[in-house]
């Protein structure tokens, strides 16, 4: 790694294509990099530039459309994990500012009879701007792919089979997320474009946005400037895949930082995709991973359970729905029951 890099460097097609001495340094550079990092840099991941390019083009274009026209894409009750989430809805679980972010997601089509299709709603396609939503499920199936390629090569590192996470993100609860942070107009109200967080899932991959303020947190407590290269992906461990190692692998704090207050009038774009596998997965951490000087840290849960909580920390599900769904139907069973 240069000494001008925030986060090392892997070249994905060394661990695809790579002879076996080529596979093993790969697996040993990205074990490393995410045992004491949490973030890696990769090129050559066979996700198309032109691919980005276009869905870039079309993200821009929606997000341009009025608020009106964005809001009929909006789905209550889905918690934002398909269409449109307005402006100020999300907030870091640590944070009740909102940050200052829209954005627009699409998840997975089940397409191979899976029964698992009817956990997923339908995708929410935009009307305006149809080139939007066709080039985002071919960019989902990109990131899919190279993400999976990722996870074999953790699962070498972690000695757990190749195959590990194979038949668990097959048809997994994936998003691919489109970011709009607009304009600042006037002094944020103590926010921030994204207050620091660590992310839900097993793995994030993420585009080069069309702006810098991408900053991760040090295991010093030095927040760093991460600076991808124009064909470069930045990917680093989510929460899920923190907890199935037991905190082996880290998943590291960042955020995205307001700029100089003579850019303000520059929004910015951001695609991350967000890996996550089939809901009934079992985040229990991996014996292998627990020892005596690194012993259990984590309950038993599974990732469908602890997405939902996590939902529920950053405001897209509303506990008070939910709890009072539970009374009414506590209720309406005890007026039977007396």
């Amino acid at each position: 790694m240069s000494s001008n890099r925030a986060i090392p460097l892997v070249d994905l097609n060394e661990f695809v294509h790579g002879d076996e001495a080529s596979r093993a340094q790969f697996v040993k550079d990205l074990g490393y990099a995410f045992e004491n990092i949490g973030f890696v840099g990769v090129v050559n991941h066979g996700i198309s530039k032109e691919l980005v390019a276009g869905f870039y083009a079309g993200a821009k274009s929606f997000f341009s459309l009025p608020v009106d026209i964005k809001k009929k894409y909006e789905v209550p009750g889905l918690a934002g994990q398909r269409g449109y989430t307005s402006f100020g809805k999300e907030h870091a679980k640590q944070s009740r500012v909102a940050d200052l972010k829209e954005f627009y997601q699409i998840g997975q089509k089940v397409a191979d009879g899976d029964p698992i299709k009817s956990e997923y709603p339908d995708n929410v396609y935009i009307e305006e701007t149809p080139e939007f939503s066709a080039l985002g499920d071919q960019l989902y199936k990109a990131f899919e792919n190279s993400g999976a390629h990722l996870l074999r090569a953790i699962a070498i590192h972690l000695n757990i089979g190749e195959n590990y996470f194979v038949d668990k993100i097959h048809n997994g609860n994936s998003i691919l997320r489109a970011i709009h942070y607009p304009p600042i107009i006037q002094e944020p109200d103590s926010a921030i474009r994204a207050e620091q967080h660590e992310d839900i899932n097993l793995i994030t991959l993420l585009v080069g946005a069309s702006a810098g303020g991408l900053q991760v947190l040090t295991m010093d407590n030095h927040w760093l400037d991460v600076l991808p290269g124009e064909e470069e992906i930045v990917v680093n461990v989510g929460d899920m895949l923190q907890r199935l190692t037991n905190n082996h692998l880290k998943s590291t704090t960042h955020r995205v930082v307001n700029p100089p207050k003579n850019e303000w009038h520059v929004p910015r774009l951001s695609i991350p995709f967000f890996l996550h596998p089939r809901s009934e997965m079992e985040l229990n951490c991996l014996e292998s991973c627990i020892t005596a000087t690194n012993p259990l840290h984590y309950d038993p849960i599974t990732a469908g359970e602890y997405l939902d909580e996590r939902l529920r920390e950053i405001g897209l599900k509303s506990k008070i729905i939910v709890d009072f769904s539970l009374k009414f139907i506590f209720n309406f069973f005890y007026r039977f029951l007396i």
